[in-house]
C-alpha cells in the first residue's frame, strides 16, 4: 500500500512519459492487452494520469430528479484519482461540469468515461481533462443510475473486448490513447517506461546529430 506522498510522486512521473512506453513496457511483461479502445478519446485537455476511483451504472428508467447514488459514489473520490465511470449507457451523459468541480475539490485529477459527457466548453474552460466515447447533450437522470463504485469495472480495450479496470489500478491517457497498468505492477510498469523514454530522448539527440536510424536502432535497440 502507497502512502499519500508516494500515490502523489508516482503520479507526478506517470504524468512525464507517454503511453506509448507504457504500452511497451507492459508487453514486454506479458500484459499485451491493457490498451483501451481507441475510440476513447480526449474531449477537454490532452492528458490524464491518476489511480483510478471506479464507477458504474446502467441503463433504467427512474422517478426523481437526481441520482443519489452517483452524488454518494463522488464523495469517496480522494487526490490523485481519477475516475472511471462504466455501464451500459447509450446516449446520455454520465458526466458533465458540476459534478467534475466538485471532484476537482476531493482532488480529483481528471475523468475517463466509457460513455457519453456534456459541458465541454465549460470542462475546458475550467481545465478538467476528460477523457470519452461519446459527447451529448442528454442528461442521465430519469436514464442512467449508478448502481456501484471502488469495484472492478470493464472498459473498451484495444487489442481484446474489454479491459479490466480495479480501484487503485494506474490510469494514464494522452494523444495516443488510453492503458490501464494493474496495480500490482505499477512501479515495475513506471521503471520500464522511464528508461524507455530517457532512451528516446537519446535517440533523437543523436538523430538530431546526424546519425541514421538504422545507427540509432543499432546504438540503443528497439524503442
Amino acid at each position: 500500500m502507497h502512502t499519500t506522498e508516494q500515490r502523489a510522486e508516482i503520479r507526478r512521473r506517470f504524468a512525464a512519459v507517454d503511453t506509448s512506453n507504457v504500452a511497451d513496457a507492459l508487453d514486454a511483461l506479458g500484459r499485451p492487452d491493457q490498451g483501451l479502445a481507441p475510440s476513447l478519446a480526449a474531449v477537454s485537455g490532452t492528458r490524464v494520469a491518476g489511480w483510478a476511483y471506479t464507477i458504474r451504472g446502467q441503463m433504467r428508467p427512474y422517478a426523481g430528479t437526481g441520482d443519489a447514488a452517483k452524488m454518494e459514489a463522488c464523495q469517496g473520490v480522494g487526490a490523485d484519482e481519477v475516475t472511471v465511470w462504466a455501464g451500459d449507457g447509450h446516449g446520455v451523459c454520465y458526466f458533465g461540469e458540476l459534478i467534475a468541480l466538485g471532484l476537482r475539490e476531493r482532488g480529483c485529477v481528471g475523468a475517463v468515461v466509457d460513455g457519453g459527457v456534456r459541458d465541454l466548453r465549460w470542462l475546458r474552460q475550467h481545465g478538467f481533462p476528460v477523457f470519452a466515447q461519446y459527447r451529448t447533450p442528454v442528461q442521465s437522470i430519469g436514464r442512467w443510475a449508478v448502481t456501484g463504485w471502488q469495484e472492478p469495472v470493464y472498459l473498451r480495450g484495444a487489442t481484446t473486448a474489454w479491459v479490466r479496470v480495479r480501484p487503485g489500478d494506474f490510469v494514464l491517457a494522452d494523444e495516443d490513447g488510453g492503458i490501464v497498468v494493474p496495480s500490482d505492477l505499477v512501479e515495475e510498469v513506471l521503471d520500464a517506461a522511464e528508461r524507455l523514454t530517457t532512451t528516446e530522448v537519446s535517440i533523437r539527440a543523436a538523430l538530431a546529430d546526424g546519425l541514421t536510424l538504422a545507427e540509432c536502432l543499432a546504438r540503443f535497440g528497439h524503442v
